[in-house]
């Protein structure tokens, strides 16, 4: 049944092109005509009520761009059981088809990219190494101690040194 009010929407008797359907208003019809709240949508599909609230006011400006409101028209489209596709063709022709990002080639990669010694925390690398002399040190620090309280048996003592540690 949505899919022929979806088809209702989409495709009006009148010969008025410049009311054509929108993406938010045909998902608000869907949604009324199966009696569902918004808060019921959002607890199935996992968006908010308020993302809801506006995709169906077609509020463009307070939504995500690009591929997370697709997501979000896709996914609510699904839950209602209507036509993903079309509803996806709604959107794009509300707020244009979405772009490509750039291809980022190896020349504008050397200049994008200055600082080859950064981990992908931001960290420089040679924070790293501190961090592991830092651990190499006290785990010196506590095998000397386990020697000392005698916890380590003798036959792993293998220099001779080391069992003079032993008290």
């Amino acid at each position: 049944m949505s899919e022929s009010l979806a088809e209702a929407l989409l495709h009006p008797e009148s010969a008025d092109d410049a009311a054509s359907p929108q993406v938010g208003s045909t998902l608000k019809a869907l949604r009324e005509t199966r009696g569902l709240t918004l808060g019921e949508v959002s607890a199935r599909i996992k968006y908010s009520a308020a993302q809801l609230r506006h995709l169906e006011a077609n509020e463009w400006a307070r939504l995500p761009e690009g591929v997370p409101l697709r997501g979000l028209v896709k996914n609510y489209a699904r839950f209602l059981e209507t036509d993903a596709e079309t509803m996806l063709r709604l959107l794009d022709d509300a707020i244009g088809p979405g772009r490509a990002h750039p291809a980022v080639h190896a020349a504008t990669a050397r200049h994008a990219l200055p600082q080859m010694d950064m981990t992908p925390r931001g960290e420089p690398a040679h924070r790293t190494w501190a961090w592991l002399l830092l651990l190499l040190v006290l785990f010196c620090a506590f095998g000397f101690y386990a020697i000392d309280r005698g916890w380590v048996p003798d036959q792993w003592l293998v220099f001779d040194w080391l069992k003079a540690l032993r008290p």
